[in-house]
């Protein structure tokens, strides 16, 4: 492994795998495991699964991005849920980074595409993982309990394949497209992705500072219901 990997394993602000919090959530989810790519797959499924996908959490502040107030908060969208097992991944020893692509996304409500006035996710974050000598992709956005509520095949990860979205969901309609590829980053690029989206989605941020709270899951079940 040459020097230049050392930027991979450093905590960060965003990336404070130096908070207690969540370095006994690394601890205590690979526990017992001795390898880095055992290690890698617990930690992928522990984020998956263990914090909600909710892109209502999104918010305009770096202290909301950070590892430890994901986990804190126990939800968030796909960027803050990549940083999250970034962070875990380099308390852990395992190189690792932020990747971003927009895509499309049909896993959506009705509420969430008006307020977005789009079904193109920009800078939809996942987590790059250095396993084997190799760079392998974990996407943990979609929790398992969210997936069956949509009929979206779940993303698995085993450490030696790339973990991306389906191009189709489990009843065989379009779910994810991959657009456009904005590279990896050592460290969250807090402004440039917010300056991004701030262009593409001037109505969704118009509801940030209200009384008005939102809930994805709920919004899945209400329109599950409905149809």
């Amino acid at each position: 492994m040459c020097e230049d990997f050392n930027q991979y394993l450093l905590p960060t602000f965003f990336l404070d795998f130096d908070n207690a919090e969540v370095a006994a959530f690394a601890g205590d989810v690979c526990r017992g495991k001795m390898t880095a790519m055992e290690k890698a797959v617990a930690l992928y499924y522990a984020v998956r699964d263990r914090i909600r996908y909710d892109p209502y959490d999104l918010q305009y502040s770096q202290t909301a991005m950070k590892a430890s107030a994901v986990l804190k908060k126990q939800s968030g969208y796909c960027v803050a849920k990549a940083v999250l097992l970034a962070a875990v991944g380099r308390h852990q020893g395992i190189p690792c980074r932020l990747g971003f692509a927009d895509v499309t996304n049909h896993l959506s409500t009705a509420r969430l595409r008006a307020m977005m006035g789009t079904d193109l996710f920009v800078y939809h974050g996942y987590t790059e993982m250095y396993l084997n000598d190799r760079w392998v992709k974990a996407t943990p956005a979609f929790n398992l309990s969210l997936c069956a509520k949509f009929g979206v095949l779940p993303l698995e990860f085993d450490g030696t394949c790339d973990s991306v979205f389906h191009a189709y969901d489990a009843h065989g309609q379009k779910h994810m497209e991959y657009v456009r590829d904005h590279g990896h980053f050592a460290d969250l690029p807090f402004a440039r992705i917010f300056a991004v989206y701030g262009a593409t989605y001037p109505k969704f941020f118009e509801h940030f500072g209200g009384a008005e709270t939102h809930d994805f899951a709920a919004d899945a079940e209400e329109e599950i219901r409905k149809s």
